[in-house]
């Protein structure tokens, strides 16, 4: 069934993810923002003034230079020679956008796993739609038999009408199951994210699953490495750690070295060159406490995420554990229900053989095919529950891109 979902299921990853992408977007245009802090920073200015200067007062009367013209058109280059703060804050940023990416494989593991259920739903009813068929079928040839046999005065008129009532029956039942089918058909389209147009051709059918139940402690180290929820986390986790070492590193020394060249006169075509060049150490002295306010902020945020870790990481064990559980449980049932299958299908050989050499009433008839009925309902109810643990598992795995 993976083989349909997956030629379908990008389109509706497309919908589904698109918050995703601009959140991954806007958390790399913000690790652009911190790496531009930690290079060279240059920019251009030009003035063109015209000004005059105060000279001072000659026998009490106020003096000024007459106006005059400056220009000057310089450049500007700062560059930071180091800054534990900045260095930290790039690295958050950088987790940050890890963070963005994981949340958004997670939406695509939990997409692909609803998408994948909904097409084991649509597979279910159309196995019911067609064992609803058969039982009508196979209604029908014992009927018109029941019929013949009452003809010839080897069947009651009780005979016919109680097969006849579960031939009405279950033809109520096959167009229940078809409304089914094409119900869980609009709910898979909605789901993929396609036209509500398209027509949908199943090219699968429920079957067994082959492959063994893997064991829980291998199946939890998987979890733990593929689960996106996980490496999501750890990424916060991170970022909070960075975050409070670049709040930290506001303590310790920074440099930073600045210097401009440019041209200066009285006009364009008279100026001259000069230049600016120095280092500047900042060093911390004391902020009202400021500081420290940040670090017990960005602390309490990191023990947060750990805290959030612990409770992902049991999140993930419940889910692989109960899906396990599940899985051996379904395998079980659909175990069961091929054996009471076979059983209903002898039942129903026996019952027949038996009202055609003996003349017995159809009691033992009807009760063979209700027996067949219920069989045929537990084996696909079976199989669905066994195919469907099976996907609940690789999701809770982190595997359902691997499914076939």
């Amino acid at each position: 069934f993976m083989r349909t979902c997956a030629i379908l299921h990008p389109l509706h990853l497309e919908l589904e993810t698109a918050l995703y992408k601009e959140r991954i977007e806007a958390a790399r245009s913000a690790s652009r923002t911190q790496l531009g802090a930690l290079l060279p920073n240059v920019s251009g200015s030009s003035k063109f003034t015209n000004q005059t200067f105060f000279l001072g007062t000659i026998g009490g009367a106020p003096v000024r230079t007459q106006p005059f013209d400056i220009a000057d058109a310089r450049g500007t280059l700062s560059q930071s020679l180091f800054s534990w703060s900045l260095i930290e804050r790039w690295r958050a940023s950088r987790a940050a956008l890890a963070v963005s990416e994981r949340e958004a494989d997670t939406t695509k593991n939990d997409t692909m796993a609803t998408v994948a259920l909904h097409y084991m739903e649509v597979l279910r009813n159309a196995e019911t739609a067609n064992a609803r068929t058969a039982n009508v079928d196979l209604y029908k040839e014992l009927v018109s038999f029941i019929k013949t046999r009452q003809s010839g005065g080897m069947a009651t008129g009780l005979d016919t009408a109680r097969l006849e009532t579960q031939l009405e029956n279950e033809r109520q039942r096959l167009e229940l199951a078809k409304s089914d089918v094409e119900r869980t058909k609009l709910i898979l389209i909605n789901a993929l994210g396609v036209n509500f147009d398209v027509k949908l051709v199943l090219t699968d059918e429920l079957k067994a699953p082959e492959e063994p139940i893997p064991v829980q402690e291998d199946a939890m180290e998987v979890a733990l490495v593929n689960r996106p929820e996980m490496k999501a986390q750890e990424q916060r986790v991170q970022v909070s750690r960075l975050s409070l070492s670049s709040v930290k590193g506001e303590r310790l020394p920074s440099l930073q070295a600045q210097g401009d060249y440019g041209l200066i006169g009285n006009q364009v075509n008279n100026s001259t060159s000069t230049y600016n060049v120095g280092v500047t150490m900042s060093i911390p002295v004391f902020d009202g406490g400021q500081r420290e306010g940040r670090i017990g902020e960005s602390r309490s945020h990191l023990l947060q995420e750990e805290i959030k870790l612990d409770v992902v990481t049991r999140q993930i064990t419940m889910e692989l554990r109960e899906a396990l559980v599940t899985l051996t449980s379904a395998k079980e049932q659909l175990r069961i229900a091929k054996d009471g299958l076979k059983a209903a299908m002898t039942e129903l050989q026996l019952a027949r053989e038996r009202f055609r050499l003996l003349s017995s009433n159809s009691l033992e008839l009807s009760n063979a095919l209700f027996s067949l009925v219920r069989a045929r309902d537990n084996m696909i109810d079976g199989l669905f529950r066994a195919n469907a643990s099976r996907v609940n598992l690789a999701r809770a795995m982190g595997q359902v891109e691997e499914l076939r």
